[in-house]
């Protein structure tokens, strides 16, 4: 299975969910929320990222499912 990352955006009918590269949007919803939660859904599943964009079409969030070669470290 390929890892796309899952990107959440603009839409004439809404907000939607399109794998990076993609043509063609995956699924389209009425609010972000519901794109959002889809699109973390897809991205669990394949082990990929999220990148949620703004109504600029700027990323302003994201979230990494999948292994992490450089993983933040702990400073306690």
């Amino acid at each position: 299975m390929t890892r796309k990352n899952q990107h959440v955006v603009p839409h004439a009918d809404g907000w939607a969910v399109k794998g990076e590269g993609n043509g063609k949007a995956t699924a389209v919803f009425r609010t972000q929320k519901e794109a959002t939660a889809r699109a973390e859904e897809i991205a669990r599943h394949q082990g990929a990222d999220t990148k949620i964009h703004g109504r600029d079409g700027r990323i302003r969030a994201g979230n990494s499912y999948g292994h992490d070669p450089c993983p933040p470290k702990d400073k306690k």
